[in-house]
């Protein structure tokens, strides 16, 4: 027993004189102290995985139909991001953008869903129901599948997905540009399964007055096509309850396919669906017997020149990629004229996601003229429309567009898009624009983006009458129209003093042209297609801040016409301001110079910290060592 209390006692000593030359700092090397790190690091690195696989549940399986719909959107995830389309799940998602799907071409057109109905013109928008309902879906079991919407601005196409247990279906829908009277729908219906299902098809829904249908063959003998016969149903509506003696005579040719679609195990099968639509002007009953004959003859006349369109003679089945890009085509060139704005974070800013939209939704009520292949007897004729498009005197007079809130309203239904496009097309009309207006889809899209920037046409030049203080933002107006081959660039940036420059280039052009900035004091500069820079005057009385002209003596004497009493440099804008719209608050933005202070502060404290450490604990200095030596 006193040999044992002897030797814990010895025992507890060692102990306490290993702790003390831990604390001198003679017992821990270099080595070891590296191993002694190495080991916590290490420690800490597996432990969070380990306790998560003893104590945690297993992640949670993606739902199916779910990752089914992350597949079928995922090639549209970079055109959303960049505002060249928009996708909107069935319902909504809260983080979404809820504008409605549309399509449309100026003479028909609808919202993509399942109950639409067909509209036609009526006033400044399309906002006549046709009493048609022309989608073709697949019709839901009993279960809960996904479905999602994807509307492409570039190509005027919107995409539709369903996912289902069994089976996922694609759809297509477009209303064709060079041919008004078509609708266009494309299904792929894809069987995920290694059985044979079956699955059932939805057709169209029409509800005219006194309507009357008839069955007739089209497209060629020689070729086999799925696609042969077609029922051509004609009948009335009214453009006025009121008023029922006062009638539209519709006819509408559409294919006869088999309700029930048989998938094979793992196979995929494809529909072209195109529908014809002919409707006349507002006529009175007594002229209703020889306006049902001409409706129908030009209606199938329109299928009979699609079923053309789409004939492939090396293939049984139509093929739609050719006749789909034509009409791909005429958008791309329409889009050619745009505008495009620096991104805000400020709350309740207008950014390219609305500017898109609403462009998209005024170019889908207006028609392509020029592109059409085949016009009616009032459609203006491709000199008309030339001469249009060159001559815009007036257009845009007013204050720009981007500051009108009523022009930028949420479209998330199709009475708010009518309204939209209505209230566009008065507002342009009013403002100077009725030339463009008059020239179709060409010159509307020209009216909008001049209305963008305040640019107007005004005897022999183009003036920008945008004030400065409005240019905190980036702002680029591509290929304005001047005359019939003369297209101009023009770009707004906020340069790092906080001061906007404008740049001028010319796109292409068949003669020289002049710009000069604010007031026009400075001698006429000679555009090119390199861009030339030109400094934001602020004048007293206030004018515009750029000008371009083909006459250089007109603009060599424009200064003395605009009565200018001070002309000076515009002051750069706030950096709260700025920081509000690149930042979302007021904080941001702060200058580069700031930051590189603040990093260096902090390499610097962390160095000199660093220094203290290791001279406190790895290099003690000989006053320590000698006090912890003594005797």
């Amino acid at each position: 027993m006193f040999r044992t209390d002897k030797s814990n006692k010895f025992d507890l000593g060692e102990f306490k004189r290993k702790l003390k030359r831990l604390a001198d700092g003679s017992f821990l090397s270099y080595r070891r102290i590296f191993l002694l790190l190495l080991g916590i690091c290490v420690f800490f690195y597996i432990l969070p995985p380990v306790f998560r696989y003893l104590f945690m549940s297993t992640p949670e399986v993606k739902d199916p139909h779910m990752q089914c719909m992350d597949d079928r959107l995922t090639p549209f995830f970079l055109q959303n991001y960049e505002f060249d389309a928009n996708i909107r799940h069935v319902p909504p998602h809260p983080e979404e953008r809820n504008f409605i799907p549309y399509i449309g071409n100026g003479y028909i057109g609808m919202e993509v869903a399942h109950d639409a109905s067909l509209n036609i013109k009526s006033g400044r928008s399309m906002q006549l129901p046709m009493q048609f309902h022309p989608v073709v879906s697949v019709a839901q079991r009993n279960e809960a599948g996904r479905e999602a919407m994807v509307v492409e601005y570039l190509s005027g196409t919107v995409h539709r997905f369903q996912c289902f247990s069994n089976y996922f279906v694609a759809y297509t829908y477009y209303a064709h540009r060079t041919h008004p009277s078509v609708l266009m729908q494309e299904i792929k219906i894809t069987n995920t399964r290694n059985t044979i299902e079956e699955v059932e098809l939805i057709f169209p829904r029409i509800y005219f007055q006194s309507p009357t249908s008839h069955v007739i063959k089209l497209g060629s003998t020689t070729q086999s096509s799925v696609l042969k016969e077609f029922e051509v149903s004609t009948g009335t509506i009214l453009v006025n309850p009121d008023d029922p003696n006062n009638v539209i005579v519709v006819s509408v040719v559409k294919p006869q396919i088999n309700r029930i679609v048989q998938l094979k195990k793992r196979g995929a099968i494809s529909i072209v669906f195109p529908i014809a639509v002919h409707y006349s002007q507002p006529i009175k009953r007594d002229k209703l017997t020889e306006t049902v004959q001409d409706m129908e003859n030009k209606a199938i006349q329109a299928m009979s020149k699609v079923l053309q369109k789409l004939q492939n003679k090396s293939e049984q089945q139509p093929n739609p990629h050719a006749f789909h890009q034509e009409h791909i085509n005429v958008w791309s060139d329409l889009w050619a004229t745009g505008f495009s704005i620096s991104t805000s974070k400020a709350e309740g800013s207008l950014n390219g996601d609305r500017i898109n939209a609403s462009m998209y939704a005024v170019l889908s009520q207006t028609r392509s003229y020029e592109y059409e292949e085949y016009a009616s007897l009032k459609s203006p004729s491709k000199q008309e429309i030339a001469k249009a498009l060159t001559y815009a005197e007036g257009c845009y007079d007013s204050y720009y567009t981007l500051q009108a809130e009523n022009l930028w309203l949420n479209a998330d239904t199709l009475e708010k898009l009518n309204n939209l496009v209505s209230s566009w097309m008065v507002t342009l009309e009013k403002q100077g624009c009725h030339n463009l207006i008059r020239a179709g889809a060409s010159g509307v899209i020209q009216a909008m983006v001049l209305s963008f920037g305040s640019f107007r046409f005004s005897n022999q030049h183009l003036e920008c009458n945008m004030h400065p203080k409005y240019l905190h933002r980036d702002f680029h107006f591509r290929r304005l129209n001047y005359g019939n081959k003369t297209h101009v660039n023009v770009t707004i940036t906020v340069t790092e003093d906080n001061k906007a420059v404008i740049n001028v280039a010319l796109d292409r052009s068949d003669r020289s042209y002049y710009a000069c900035d604010g007031g026009c004091l400075d001698e006429p500069v000679l555009l090119t297609q390199s861009r030339r820079q030109f400094p934001v005057k602020l004048t007293e009385p206030v004018t515009a801040i750029l000008y371009i002209t083909e006459d250089k003596q007109h603009m060599e004497e424009l200064h003395k016409a605009i009565h200018v009493k001070e002309v000076v440099e515009a002051p750069a804008h706030e950096q709260h301001l700025l920081a509000l719209h690149r930042h979302g608050h007021q904080l941001g933005g702060l200058p580069t110079l700031f930051w590189v202070s603040v990093c260096a502060i902090i390499i610097v404290f962390h160095a000199f910290l660093c220094k203290l450490i290791i001279k406190e604990y790895c290099e003690p200095s000989e006053k320590l060592r000698y006090r912890y030596n003594k005797p």
